[in-house]
């Protein structure tokens, strides 16, 4: 399935039964917004919400980290989804719908997709919500773990000394530099030795919050030194914004972009783990 949907073909599509959309809005922690009470004003009709927050690995230090397959299928049926159905993730015109993307797609499902322009494009168009907590009938998931969307510490440590996979980092450029302090405690600030920063709004259009051309993309990682035609590993501050950059890249036809789950949470947390900062 192609990794967007615009709002014209969710709105053709908001009565079929074998597609469901779910708002996967996420804030920062420093941001003081609740998504799930936001979702419970207004989502678009038919969604469930998504917190990625909650269907994660809670035993980890590092913020929402990948559940088990078994974990995955268990909270996402009962949320109503199936194993059969067509995905649609939304948010507020953040990048937690990526994340989301990722995620069905590192537990084996393909029919899912990102709304391009998320619930900002979809209001601006006067198209309906809803408001309330959703009734949902649960539904029957199956999970299976695709390893090779995935990077762990172990990984990303290994890297470093053979330079196998070129590190993208997606964090706002202050924070790449190590510039500004790192908003969870006792995380260092700076950047993974040798990675190259580009920031997750920058593969959008600011003026429509749309994706970039394909082209435009390429073009962007290519001005930042990437070499398109060697393998990448995606990061951020803690896996949800690295995987905008990983949907971009799928935009062009590179379709098995990795992520590192942990990112600068996980990284930057262990004293052991070199680190530099600048702009690199």
């Amino acid at each position: 399935m192609h990794p967007l949907v615009t709002t014209e073909w969710l709105a053709e599509n908001l009565e079929n039964p074998a597609v469901k959309t779910l708002d996967a809005t996420w804030y920062l922690p420093t941001a003081g917004t609740d998504a799930g009470r936001e979702f419970e004003d207004a989502h678009i009709p038919g969604s469930v919400y998504f917190n990625i927050s909650e269907i994660s690995d809670r035993a980890q230090s590092a913020p929402h980290m990948l559940p088990s397959a078994d974990q995955f299928a268990a909270q996402v049926g009962a949320l109503g989804l199936g194993s059969d159905h067509t995905i649609i993730a939304y948010d507020k015109g953040e990048y937690a719908a990526a994340r989301a993307w990722w995620m069905f797609r590192m537990f084996g499902h393909e029919n899912v997709a990102v709304l391009d322009g998320g619930l900002p494009k979809w209001l601006m168009e006067e198209r309906p919500v809803e408001a309330g907590a959703p009734t949902i009938q649960p539904g029957t998931y199956s999970a299976r773990t695709c390893p090779g969307l995935l990077r762990t510490m172990t990984a990303m440590r290994d890297n470093l000394s053979v330079g196998d996979e070129q590190v993208v980092d997606a964090r706002p450029p202050e924070r790449f530099a190590g510039r500004l302090p790192e908003i969870r405690a006792g995380v260092a600030s700076g950047h993974i030795p040798g990675s190259t920063n580009i920031h997750y709004e920058s593969v959008m259009a600011s003026a429509t919050g749309l994706y970039r051309s394909p082209a435009e993309i390429e073009e962007l990682f290519r001005e930042k030194g990437v070499d398109l035609d060697q393998p990448l590993v995606m990061t951020c501050g803690s896996g949800v914004s690295a995987c905008q950059l990983a949907l971009a890249l799928h935009l062009t036809g590179r379709t098995d972009i990795p992520v590192y789950d942990g990112s600068w949470a996980e990284w930057g947390s262990a004293t052991a783990n070199p680190k530099e900062t600048g702009d690199g």
